[in-house]
């Protein structure tokens, strides 16, 4: 089970964050409903991971399934989706009470780039109550859109990927 939150940001944060790691990511969908994804994930200085990813559900909490695959496998996804995959950079930081800020700046350069950030948590009420001032973020975690519908990056994907902007 995933459970997070997610906030729509303006850039990476200025809070003083100690950077737990840097990753170029490239990711693409075979299906949003639901969500069967593939990702690259290339750690700054380091190795590239390749993930398969599955979904469902939306909102706070979703059932998740995730394995690595090989780098061919990878490939063989990518030119069974053929479409262009979403570029994105993703900074992860340690908060005070040590919980991870991930912040995504996807599609960088391009009329639609955007950045968000999410946390994740052990429980849907941790999740519900996390406070984002209590890590000196209040301002920069202002526009929370977790339970927002179209918020996900399969909806993303549709809009700017497949043509068909549902």
């Amino acid at each position: 089970m995933e459970i997070e939150r997610k906030w729509m940001v303006g850039g990476w944060p200025d809070a003083d964050l100690p950077l737990l790691f840097e990753q170029s990511m490239r990711q693409g969908y075979l299906t949003v409903r639901p969500t069967v994804r593939i990702r690259e994930e290339a750690m700054k200085g380091g190795d590239t991971a390749y993930v398969l990813c599955l979904k469902k559900g939306s909102g706070i909490a979703r059932q998740e399934i995730e394995t690595n695959i090989d780098r061919d496998t990878f490939e063989g996804i990518e030119k069974m989706i053929g479409l262009p995959l979403i570029p994105k950079v993703r900074r992860t930081y340690l908060l005070p009470d040590g919980k991870k800020l991930e912040v995504n700046h996807v599609d960088e350069g391009q009329p639609t780039e955007f950045w968000y950030a999410e946390i994740e948590y052990d429980t849907v009420a941790e999740a519900r109550t996390w406070d984002p001032a209590s890590c000196g973020l209040k301002a920069y975690l202002s526009d929370d859109v977790t339970d927002e519908p179209g918020q996900t990056m399969g909806a993303y994907w549709i809009a700017t990927r497949t043509g068909n902007g549902e």
